[in-house]
């Protein structure tokens, strides 16, 4: 028996964390260790930020601690009890092209419009602002904003409801229009040139992207689940293509625009809006979606194109106080916090995130509790305190809550990534089990066998389905012991205390495959001692398209944590049959509490359908191969963990 095996039966988990880790260093190979801790800049600091597609990876410089100020609910008397609504106003942008938007205003007690112009809140939706607030709450017209003194305008993006052009959401051409929108608003009687961005999902996003315009005039900005890299959050997550979310969205967006409950409402503007949604068709619903099936180099890898549709590349540049929400199932669990992180330096930023997939967290499902409001009295603080300059504190709103899994209650903390996270890496064996040593120098390869189909009842499933499975109340959706039926499981020794799991995780995993590629899914569970494998996260990595840059990948403590895939056509590592090789896997961030008692299970796999498939050309290249995952003591199979003191609870 190993030094380390016997150190780890004489401590327990947590104990032996640090004295194992200095006892691991020693063994490993230390100097391409200091390499590359000299290289990063960490010098011993903690984390190093992730960085993007112009941008390397620093060192991160914690948030302002945020006051001593707990959470409380905020919910003044309403101010007005009438409201009206001009709709389908039509603005024309400089292309030519119709924009439609709709403005809801406070009216006094004597029904009459005010006498003086009032803050505006501004949402830009693809959901057809006619249907999508009944559709999908928030992204109509919001009651309580007017009541409090707010006009609220929603506007149809180009080439949805009833604005004209085509449909290619968060272009270029589509965040011009947003300035020009702005500009008008500004330029009404109505309007005190004073706004902010309001939205759900992708009508947050928009948000967030017009903020990046620096338009002027807006002064906050409340984004509930906005993607911050739509292809490394959907598209093309991990090299894979997101088959159940990505074709159901803009297949639902069309329909909404061709098929609007209103075109009896000015139907010569409707029947121009619908033509043209048809003949644009053929400019983004029809040329992506082939692209995303046949690998196409234009949609399937990342370029410019995907680069423009991503808040995260231009977070410098929206200087208003943003408040972002996210889910810990939602379908952007990767980008919440990474917006919050992007942002936090150069203007006040706040960060929630639930126990929520996303048409919950669009909700605030289970809020008010633990003092944490409704979200729409959240919002209403947030623009009160920047649009009307009330001194209601919430710029003293703790920096980040967050749902914690296993202590089943939210937390605050002053910054994310956590500040007093550790890396924590752990090593599979070929006996199945997750240990702080590596394996022996005989271990035999575990394999399984590359079928696509596996993860159908998975909480991938629930997540990518944005929650709508999950009125099938199947267990599957929570507990990864299905899925992990045709999966290998690594599992650590039973927990003698509990341990805190907080932050992005990266699996490094070297196998061999007896086909030409091979798809690699790491989940990660909390094992209850009754057996059930809690759902907590996962990863999903093409192997083909593993090359990672390790100048814009996150480290903490000199342990790279989040790995920067380029995704690009010049980076395909294509693979040999049985040839061994090495794929770090992202695995989206968690928070969890792993209780005494339990155990950490890792499960590796080859697909997780339908949250993400190789395309066809990919898929015909790894079909029915049989996939290897290597555990010697060169082959190092491992994962990096976060860990907080469980003191910060």
């Amino acid at each position: 028996m190993t030094n380390n095996h016997l150190l780890w039966k004489k401590c327990n988990f947590i104990a032996c964390f640090f004295a194992i880790t200095l006892q691991a260093s020693c063994m490993s190979d230390s100097s391409e260790k200091d390499n590359q801790s000299a290289r990063q800049g960490t010098n011993g600091q903690s984390w190093t930020t992730l960085g993007n597609r112009e941008l390397p990876s620093v060192v991160s410089t914690s948030s302002p601690k945020a006051s001593s100020q707990k959470w409380q609910d905020y919910n003044p008397t309403p101010s007005f009890l009438k409201s009206i609504t001009q709709d389908n106003i039509s603005l024309t942008m400089d292309d030519g092209v119709k924009i439609s938007l709709s403005v809801g205003q406070p009216l006094d007690n004597n029904g009459k419009p005010l006498n003086e112009p009032t803050p505006t809140i501004v949402t830009f939706t693809p959901y057809n602002k006619n249907a999508g607030g009944d559709l999908l709450p928030g992204t109509g017209i919001n009651p309580t904003f007017l009541f409090q003194g707010y006009n609220h305008v929603v506007i149809d993006v180009r080439g949805t409801g009833r604005s004209g052009g085509g449909w290619d959401p968060f272009s270029a051409r589509e965040q011009a229009d947003y300035s020009q929108v702005l500009d008008w608003i500004v330029s009404q009687p109505w309007s005190n040139g004073t706004i902010g961005l309001y939205g759900i999902s992708a009508t947050a996003t928009a948000g967030l992207l017009a903020a990046s315009s620096g338009h002027p005039s807006v002064k906050a900005v409340f984004s509930i689940v906005p993607h911050g890299d739509i292809y490394r959050d959907v598209v093309f997550v991990g090299g894979q293509a997101s088959i159940a979310f990505l074709p159901a969205w803009m297949s639902a967006v069309t329909a909404l625009s061709i098929v609007n409950p209103t075109f009896y409402e000015q139907p010569e503007q409707f029947a121009t809006a619908v033509l043209q949604h048809i003949l644009g068709l053929n400019d983004f619903l029809i040329p992506r979606t082939a692209g995303v099936l046949l690998e196409q180099s234009e949609t399937a890898y990342d370029n410019e194109y995907w680069k423009t549709k991503a808040p995260l590349e231009f977070a410098t540049r929206n200087k208003a106080p943003t408040f972002i929400v996210g889910g810990l199932f939602d379908i952007f669990q990767r980008s919440e916090p990474l917006n919050y992180e992007a942002l936090k330096q150069h203007t006040t930023a706040k960060l929630l995130i639930g126990p929520w997939h996303h048409l919950q967290a669009a909700a605030g499902e289970g809020l008010p509790t633990q003092n944490i409001p409704a979200l729409d009295h959240i919002a209403l603080m947030w623009f009160d305190r920047y649009l009307k300059l009330e001194p209601n504190g919430a710029e003293s709103l703790p920096n980040v809550t967050q749902w914690v899994w296993g202590q089943e209650s939210y937390t605050t903390s002053s910054d994310w990534p956590h500040p007093s996270a550790k890396a924590l890496r752990l090593f599979l064996h070929d006996n199945g089990s997750l240990m702080r040593s590596k394996a022996p120098a005989a271990s035999t390869p575990t394999t399984v066998l590359q079928q696509p189909i596996n993860g159908i009842c998975s909480q991938s499933s629930l997540q990518i389905s944005l929650g709508l499975v999950g009125y099938a109340p199947l267990p599957c959706w929570y507990e990864d012991n299905l899925a992990q039926a045709l999966e290998a499981t690594f599992d650590s020794p039973i927990l003698d205390e509990d341990i805190y799991i907080n932050g992005p995780i990266q699996a490094d995993i070297w196998v061999s495959t007896t086909a030409l590629n091979a798809g690699l899914v790491v989940r990660l569970s909390d094992l209850q001692p009754n057996g059930i494998a809690r759902a907590l996260t996962s990863g999903i990595q093409t192997a083909s398209l593993r090359a990672v840059d390790e100048r814009k990948s996150r480290y903490l403590n000199g342990e790279m944590i989040q790995p920067w895939h380029p995704f690009t056509r010049e980076t395909v590592q294509p693979l040999k049959q049985n040839e061994v090789v090495k794929v770090s896997v992202e695995i989206f961030p968690t928070s969890a509490l792993v209780k005494k008692g339990h155990q950490l299970r890792i499960s590796v796999g080859a697909s997780n359908f339908p949250f993400a498939a190789m395309p066809l050309p990919s898929l015909a290249q790894s079909a029915l191969g049989v996939l290897s995952i290597h555990t010697t003591d060169i082959e190092t199979s491992s994962i990096v963990l976060p860990i907080v003191p469980v003191s910060e609870l």
